[in-house]
């Protein structure tokens, strides 16, 4: 009797101890069945509970900053961008993860420094994106090694209706890869935290990017006026294409159209300081600073980041994993071997709030500096960042 007592009292205090961790997530289909089945192991393994709620993308943001100071709101965000971990931290909503990441060793560090704010890691990584250049295996059989290589290529496949290389040439987020191959950025960075008042737009590596891309349309001739990301990618499934600039996003499409493809990094442009590094967008899991199960919590997130659960994740939906290890699991795999690369040769999208005071002078100024034959670049980046830094004031 006495022993049975103390068996249905070790019972009841396991199933006191037991935690339910609410989440948000606005992940649907195939993923949303690979979150659930996640939480099920996960009550399987710890004896916690999993609650899923879905919210919509774009509605995450503003009901979690409003919900969680009153309680109301989820213990993980499972995912969210980098880009929102500054407005988050600001509100103070979200924790700092550091302690309960023991290990970073399997983590691409692009996308660490991504989730990091102000010298804390505010986030674990679970995907990554960034453009690269897919290339027709019929047109292009080998990737070209460096810049020459990359020319010569796009100019023979040029002409008679055909394309050597197309992208949409006005497009900022795009380009960034070539202005920090230069030495142009956006903020400066100082041992993991930005320097908002340090803008380097308009340096003398930015002017030098301005004018490589405006040789990509007037000096080269690949890249007609008027060429758009949706009228590269029509061109590409039309097999009119060579070379493409692009995201993991219009994969699925490209698989459709059965072509043989490749992905390969832009090349080092002529004359630049570095490598070509584009941005790199990443998303992970968040834990609320009001959630009154932290431990619980992040011991779900951490298995959300495990190598197993991120290759069972890309066979669900697609993303590209920020596990090294899932990365070699999936080294068959063109999309991740591919813009996996581009991923870690990136550079983080800041992800700091005066961010948002970037976006529509930078965009403006590339779009100006390739709508006629060299424009005067200088000008038209120090005005951008005069607006930049106006703005942020």
């Amino acid at each position: 009797m006495k022993k049975a007592l103390t068996i249905l009292s070790l019972a009841l205090l396991g199933n006191a101890s037991a935690a339910t961790i609410t989440v948000w997530t606005h992940f649907g289909g195939p993923e949303q069945a690979w979150l659930k089945d996640q939480a099920q192991a996960f009550e399987k393994k710890t004896g916690n509970r999993v609650q899923l709620v879905n919210v919509p993308f774009e509605q995450i943001p503003d009901k979690f900053i409003q919900s969680a100071p009153k309680g109301q709101g989820p213990d993980l965000l499972v995912t969210q961008p980098q880009d929102r971990i500054g407005q988050y931290a600001a509100a103070g909503v979200i924790e700092p993860m550091d302690k309960y990441v023991v290990s970073r060793s399997d983590f691409d560090k692009t996308a660490l420094g991504a989730m990091t704010y102000k010298g804390k890691l505010f986030g674990l990584p679970m995907f990554a994106e960034a453009v690269g250049v897919i290339y027709n295996k019929k047109l292009v059989p080998n990737a070209p090694a460096n810049w020459p290589e990359f020319l010569k290529v796009a100019q023979a496949n040029t002409g008679n209706g055909k394309f050597g290389y197309l992208e949409d040439l006005s497009e900022a987020y795009q380009n960034y890869g070539v202005i920090s191959a230069y030495g142009g950025y956006v903020f400066k960075n100082n041992g993991g935290t930005l320097n908002v008042k340090d803008v380097g737009l308009n340096n003398a590596g930015a002017v030098k990017a301005s004018g490589f891309l405006n040789d990509l349309r007037y000096k080269y001739n690949l890249v007609p006026e008027g060429v758009t990301s949706d009228a590269a990618k029509s061109a590409f499934l039309d097999g009119r294409l060579a070379m493409f600039l692009t995201g993991p996003w219009n994969m699925g499409d490209i698989k459709k159209a059965g072509l043989s493809y490749g992905i390969m990094p832009f090349p080092t442009p002529p004359g630049a300081s570095g490598k070509w590094s584009p941005f790199v967008g990443v998303q992970g899991t968040m834990l609320s600073a009001y959630s009154k199960n932290k431990a619980a919590a992040a011991q779900f997130a951490k298995q959300l980041s495990t190598s197993d659960a991120q290759v069972s994740f890309n066979k669900a939906g697609g993303r590209i994993p920020v596990s090294l290890a899932a990365r070699t699991k999936l080294k068959s795999d063109p999309v991740v071997a591919g813009f996996g690369k581009t991923i870690s040769m990136g550079t983080p999208m800041p992800n700091v709030p005066e961010m948002s005071a970037v976006w529509g002078p930078w965009t403006n100024a590339i779009a100006q500096s390739v709508q006629k034959p060299n424009p005067d670049y200088k000008q038209i980046l120090d005005k951008a960042v005069q607006e930049i830094n106006s703005n942020i004031k």
